[in-house]
């Protein structure tokens, strides 16, 4: 689950870990899809993920890891484990982290905890629609900057309908973090995606958050990416984005992804696989 979200830890501003959530559908995206791992399969990424922001501080989450279970059918279980590298220009900004001008601090950061559940089935003539809540777990350490210091928490739906070659999906919810100087947020984002082929799957997104820290500005960015399946069980995954209002935010993903040995993920096989209500439609 990837995301997009930089995070004060400090009294002015300490960035937390981003790995999109601001992050498939979902990787490598910022917006996330309803679509849950295949029942008794799994996704596997692998990924470096950067977060720049103009004049405050560059994170760089990676190699880090995201595991997602099917459960149950309908269920997803996720967990990420992220590594993160946290750094700041010679001339920081007056929001920049605690630490020292031109400095690089690195660690283990927070860990998500994530259950994603589809309520609603696609048919053709209705979109499928998923509950994904999640727990960030404060197991990197705050003094740093790798880490909230506190449990925090995300409320998102997803929606999703497909055409063809064609896939739209978004939804949005609200964070709630109660960590010293941070603030509940809202969040969400729309994506238009294309299958140009059983292994090559392109999209672009328009993604928004809100203030997160008092002096902090919403943010909303575009952002474009693919995967690219290059066998049954392995793919790669990339998005580069930047900001058009808010912070002067720049982002980027890379990651490999593995999958269940007999499995279709949606993430690197979205092509191949038939979509939920949409086998009467073409005709499978």
């Amino acid at each position: 689950m990837r995301r997009f979200a930089m995070r004060s830890l400090f009294p002015a501003l300490i960035f937390a870990l981003a790995t999109t959530s601001v992050a498939v559908a979902g990787p490598p995206f910022l917006t996330d899809d309803p679509v849950p791992t295949d029942y008794q399969h799994y996704e596997i990424y692998t990924y470096v993920d950067v977060e720049k922001n103009a004049g405050v501080a560059t994170t760089t989450t990676g190699p880090s890891l995201e595991f997602n279970w099917g459960a149950l059918r309908n269920v997803q279980v996720s967990a990420t484990l992220p590594y993160a590298f946290l750094s700041t220009p010679p001339s920081p900004s007056a929001f920049a982290p605690d630490t020292l001008p031109g400095a690089t601090v690195s660690g283990f950061g927070d860990t998500e905890l994530a259950v994603k559940y589809r309520f609603l089935q696609e048919t053709v003539g209705r979109p499928q629609m998923s509950f994904y809540p999640a727990i960030e777990i404060p197991t990197g350490n705050s003094a740093t900057g790798i880490g909230n210091g506190r449990s925090w928490y995300r409320f998102p739906v997803w929606i999703q309908k497909s055409w063809g070659r064609w896939t739209s999906y978004g939804g949005g919810g609200y964070a709630i973090n109660t960590a010293s100087d941070q603030k509940n947020y809202s969040f969400g984002g729309w994506l238009l995606q294309r299958d140009f082929s059983e292994n090559v799957s392109v999209g672009a997104e328009i993604y928004s958050q809100g203030a997160q820290f008092a002096g902090d500005k919403a943010t909303t960015l575009y952002n474009a990416g693919s995967y690219i399946s290059l066998t049954k069980t392995f793919g790669i995954l990339f998005s580069l984005g930047h900001s058009f209002s808010g912070d002067d935010e720049s982002v980027a993903y890379f990651a490999l992804g593995f999958i269940g040995p007999f499995g279709k993920s949606a993430a690197l096989l979205d092509a191949a696989a038939p979509r939920p209500g949409m086998a009467s439609a073409v005709g499978r």
